[in-house]
């Protein structure tokens, strides 16, 4: 009994500290008696994901008119406003268009967690969940560094973790987070909160920066915050019309299902692959290249599964990733864990190997499980594959506007040429200036094709010849 009292009371004491921190910044930020809250100013997203440079550099969303309402007690929280998507190079702004993103309490803790990590979340649920304390110096700064965890647990079985930075004037300056996702793994979220003002009794930052993975991906100066408002109902309605999107998802949730994976012969040992993102298996002698590996977990083992149908007795030694924005990487984790090797652009193929090298504890993958690290090979200009069975080439697309680091494929004998993100409009809608610089490549690389296979197939699907991109061309003029 007295060695387990003695065992015990350093961490009885430590909660008790943890509780005295929290009582202080609450009292300090005037969060006693919060339930609800918006504030609002300016904001910038950076299109995480989707921008021209992968990486470091991203392009961003201006946001006017920016407001954020939370209901903690739900938990829900809906943020609206008029955003301006970035301009191509060269292109006048585009016009503002409605913003509006919404949280829901059922949605998955990969959106649910963005109110949790705000200043006034991150107390609430320290208090409501056991929150540890421990001491951190940052630079010249000691901050008292309260960890929590939420009841949800991660696709692994393992919990989330969230840790706030409370500062000398015990404001909480900064949270942090990992939440799972398909490229990244365990991907690291960080906010930091700056330049508190006192509104209406509620202590506020006027200025926050949030990057993931280092990059910075959202930022807002604040210059109002309501308080437990009066119009919360209103506040929290979404807009009749379903203006704007929800908040996008990172990782985690249920994905939405995905038809079968079907083959349709293209050519001798040629499949093109559909049920969602296109994609194509090409036999060699001794092993299949896979173009396109799809958008999630899901779309890249039902890929590798129906591969493995039509070519049982090859492995499949490579799949070329068109380009490395997340809705086309989502389905490379399993193919790392069959041993693929990944054939990437080669300005974007750090980026890759880093992303799947990082620790997968968090999301309980394939690729986790396996433990395997990736291979990646780049692209420069322009690779060959080939053997006495098959030619492959693949080219870096130059001058592209959407991605700096796309890949098109074409095989010569087949005459069949394979490329992403360079879509077919529906009827009356506008064609892409980014078929005239998919010409612009084709001509100068001297691809002579007639058939084109597309990542994103037409609707309604049908077989494309070069004629029809021809035709867009035409069109967009």
């Amino acid at each position: 009994m007295a060695t387990l009292a003695v065992v015990l009371l350093p961490a009885c004491v430590f909660g008790q500290d943890a509780r005295a921190v929290i009582d202080a910044a609450a009292k300090a930020m005037g969060t006693t008696g919060l339930s609800a809250i918006t504030y609002a100013g300016t904001a910038a997203q950076g299109n995480f994901g989707q921008s021209r440079t992968i990486s470091f550099g991203l392009a961003s969303t201006s946001i006017r008119s920016y407001a954020r309402t939370i209901d903690f007690t739900v938990p829900a929280s809906r943020a609206v406003g008029e955003a301006i998507p970035p301009a191509a190079r060269g292109a006048p702004p585009p016009p503002a268009r409605a913003y509006e993103q919404t949280i829901a309490a059922d949605s998955p803790w990969d959106q649910q967690y963005s109110i949790w990590v705000t200043p006034w979340g991150f107390l609430r649920g320290a208090a409501a969940n056991h929150a540890t304390l421990r001491t951190k110096k940052v630079g010249d700064v000691s901050y008292k560094t309260l960890t929590w965890s939420p009841p949800q647990k991660a696709p692994s079985g393992l919990p989330y973790s969230i840790v706030g930075y409370v500062g000398p004037a015990n404001t909480v300056d900064r949270v942090e987070t990992w939440v799972e996702h398909p490229i990244f793994g365990d991907m690291h979220v960080e906010i930091a909160y700056n330049d508190y003002r006192d509104f209406g009794g509620v202590k506020s930052p006027t200025r926050i920066a949030q990057r993931e993975m280092g990059m910075e991906t959202f930022v807002a100066v604040i210059g109002a915050v309501f308080a437990n408002p009066p119009n919360l109902a209103q506040l929290m309605a979404a807009s009749p019309a379903g203006g704007g999107a929800p908040a996008p998802a990172r990782a985690g949730g249920p994905p939405a299902p995905l038809p079968p994976a079907a083959s349709e012969k293209l050519a001798d040992g040629v499949y093109r692959i559909g049920g969602g993102y296109i994609s194509v298996a090409v036999e060699f002698k001794d092993y299949v290249v896979v173009l396109e590996g799809g958008q999630s977990e899901a779309r890249g083992l039902a890929v590798i599964a129906e591969t493995k149908r039509l070519f049982p007795t090859k492995r499949i030694k490579y799949v070329v990733n068109t380009h490395p924005h997340f809705d086309h990487a989502a389905g490379l984790a399993p193919f790392v864990a069959e041993g693929a090797t990944i054939l990437e652009d080669d300005r974007s193929r750090y980026f890759v190997e880093a992303s799947f090298g990082s620790p997968r504890t968090l999301v309980g993958d394939v690729l986790a499980k396996s433990k395997k690290k990736p291979k990646v090979e780049g692209v420069l200009e322009k690779l060959v594959l080939q053997d006495e069975m098959r030619t492959l080439e693949l080219h870096h697309v130059k001058d592209l506007e959407h991605s700096d680091a796309m890949l098109i494929a074409y095989l010569p004998r087949e005459k069949i040429l394979f490329t992403a993100d360079f879509n077919v409009p529906p009827p009356g809608q506008p064609v892409s200036p980014s078929i005239a610089t998919l010409i612009a490549n084709v001509e100068r690389l001297q691809l002579d094709f007639d058939r084109h296979v597309t990542v994103h197939p037409p609707n309604p699907d049908r077989p494309l010849t070069k004629a029809d991109l021809m035709a867009l061309v035409k069109e967009a003029k």
